[in-house]
């Protein structure tokens, strides 16, 4: 965008002398924003998969005794609590077994 505007400014504003010039600087400015974007959007890993859930809070929706389902960043999953944990109670994630979460009670 800066380099196109750049080119518009070189043909309809500036003297003849200055059209190249403003053209060059629309170019080094375009290209220190794509640097920089660039630069920006690799600065942290995505995360995501369930490994990503080892630490949070769920809602248990069916009784863990000791499997049961509970409710986490708007999925359910399945989910085995030793302890076990009723219906509407709050449990931490602290592992994952293939696609089974391994919670214990909060607290």
């Amino acid at each position: 965008m800066a380099f196109l505007i750049s080119v518009l400014i070189a043909v309809f504003v500036v003297p003849p002398e200055w059209a190249i010039p403003v053209v060059l600087l629309g170019g080094l400015v375009e290209v220190a924003e794509a640097v920089f974007l660039v630069r920006y959007s690799r600065r942290r890993k995505a995360s995501v998969g369930a490994e990503t859930m080892i630490g949070r809070r769920a809602r248990v929706e069916t009784a863990c005794l000791p499997e049961g389902q509970v409710w986490i960043a708007g999925e359910r999953w399945t989910a085995r609590c030793e302890g076990g944990a009723g219906e509407g109670e709050t449990v931490i994630v602290r592992g994952r077994e293939e696609l089974t979460l391994l919670v214990e009670r909060e607290g």
